[in-house]
């Protein structure tokens, strides 16, 4: 028989006898359900009023009032919470009455145990799956799968997305390499989310932006008098993420002594905070990101083998944006539609021009730059439409110019061919030449999928099998 899923299933019984109220509560408290119990309507309404409950088993005739009238009460105020009516003077219309105002089910007395064993398991069964049903359907309508925030269409972003969730559910160390702005905290984030920690606390730090004796103290912890300034006990930020995940971000600037403690935290699966002699032990997935080159550093003796080894159980590269230009656009359309949100402003769309200065710039600060150029365009366009003026000069001269040769030639136009026959040819020998994989295609001509299905329509392409 399933249980409830999670943390105990919370039940309140509602009967005017108290002696089925006890038996109600001895018996679903064995079956380690948490039970509250309401001699009336009235006091169950204000119990329900202060907490909530997953099942409410009720009488349906109580003196001075009706188990249907506190199903409607229910009901009103949360529509989830099941309800199972019980009752010693069954009728048709009752039963008719409960169902049509929404009673989960409806028993009748005397009843075996295993009747309101088996109706409660069903109860919390059905809300389990409308609970996975509401959270998913959120999900579609706001886009908020676990990897949909590292935006992409190009090969590589493929990859890394099903590699993230191959990987996600191991407890294995995580190493994540690339630039800065590319969006290493968001595959970090992926991982968690898509892990068996998910439930636990992510916790994030930067290893740059700390000196080492108070990055020591803010990963380990210290007691009270260790140094100057620890007047109190500190836990560490191991400590804090305990159950779940702890991204360490800039992790090749750690010095040589956090290096080895950080090893034995890894092998040992302990910690010892700052002054202490005891060590602590932890539960923690460790997720590592860098825009260092650690093999370089390890074979110039500034990072400690023994720890790559350990961070490096697996490995996600992210490469720079402008290695894959594909993702340009998708990007900087997510990116105007979220600071649309954020602003409460109409979603603003780039013009031809500007869209293609963005593809062709070369991006050294990545994501993070694309997004605050664009933050600046949105302030700056006067229409609802981002146009190269919006863009800084910066980004315009950084694009390659379009070069023209300009010595006259003697062309017949009679016999020169339209843009539209060139496009055309260009497409049908890509998709020849790839199989018809239109993924592979698509990713080859620079285009995403969908562009690609339209101009196969559009040119009216087929792919041809000889017999």
């Amino acid at each position: 028989m399933a249980k409830a899923r999670g943390p105990q299933a919370k039940i309140l019984v509602v009967d005017d006898e108290e002696s089925m109220r006890e038996f109600l509560e001895i018996m679903l408290t064995g079956e380690n359900y948490q039970v509250r119990t309401a001699e009336n309507t009235d006091r169950a309404m204000e119990i329900l009023t202060g907490e909530s409950f997953d099942v409410v088993i009720t009488d349906i005739k109580m003196p001075n009032s009706s188990g249907i009238d506190l199903l409607k009460e229910i009901h009103a105020v949360d529509p989830d919470t099941a309800v199972i009516m019980i009752t010693a003077y069954a009728s048709l219309e009752s039963s008719v009455q409960a169902l049509r105002e929404g009673a989960f089910d409806y028993i009748t007395k005397p009843f075996e145990v295993n009747q309101i064993k088996l109706a409660v398991s069903r109860a919390l069964e059905n809300k389990h799956l409308r609970d996975e049903n509401r959270i998913l359907r959120e999900q579609i309508r706001t886009g908020g799968g676990e990897l949909d925030d590292f935006v992409g269409e190009s090969k590589a972003v493929r990859e890394i997305k099903e590699f993230v969730r191959k990987i996600a559910p191991t407890d294995s160390s995580v190493l994540i390499t690339g630039e800065s702005g590319t969006g290493k905290d968001l595959i970090a984030k992926a991982i968690h989310k898509l892990s068996p920690r998910a439930d636990g606390p992510l916790v994030a730090i930067n290893c740059g932006a700390l000196p080492e004796q108070l990055l020591e103290s803010e990963l380990f912890g210290h007691i009270k008098g260790s140094f100057t300034g620890a007047i109190r006990d500190k836990e560490g930020l191991f400590s804090t993420a305990e159950g779940g995940t702890f991204f360490l971000d800039e992790i090749g600037t750690i010095s040589p002594g956090i290096q080895v403690k950080l090893l034995r935290a890894l092998e040992q699966r302990e910690i010892t905070p700052v002054g202490a002699t005891k060590p602590i032990k932890i539960d923690v997935r460790l997720v590592a990101a860098t825009n260092a080159d650690l093999t370089t550093m390890v074979s110039e003796g500034t990072f400690r083998d023994d720890l790559y080894y350990r961070l490096n159980v697996f490995h996600i590269h992210i490469p720079p944006l402008r290695e894959r230009r594909v993702d340009i656009l998708p990007i900087a359309r997510e990116i105007l539609k979220r600071l649309a949100a954020r602003t409460g402003e109409e979603i603003k769309k780039l013009s031809k021009e500007a869209a293609k200065i963005l593809e062709d710039s070369p991006w050294k600060g990545n994501v993070r730059e694309l997004e605050n150029v664009l933050e600046r365009a949105l302030l700056l366009a006067e229409t609802k439409e981002i146009k190269p003026a919006a863009l800084p000069d910066a980004i315009k001269t950084a694009a390659p110019a379009q070069t023209h040769d300009k010595t006259p030639v003697d062309v017949d136009e009679e016999f020169l061919p339209s843009i539209e026959i060139i496009e055309k040819a260009y497409i049908y020998w890509v998709l020849m030449s790839t199989e018809w994989k239109k993924a592979r295609a698509a990713e080859i001509l620079g285009i995403d999928a969908s562009t690609l299905y339209r101009k196969i329509e559009k040119y009216g392409l087929k792919e041809y099998v000889e017999d």
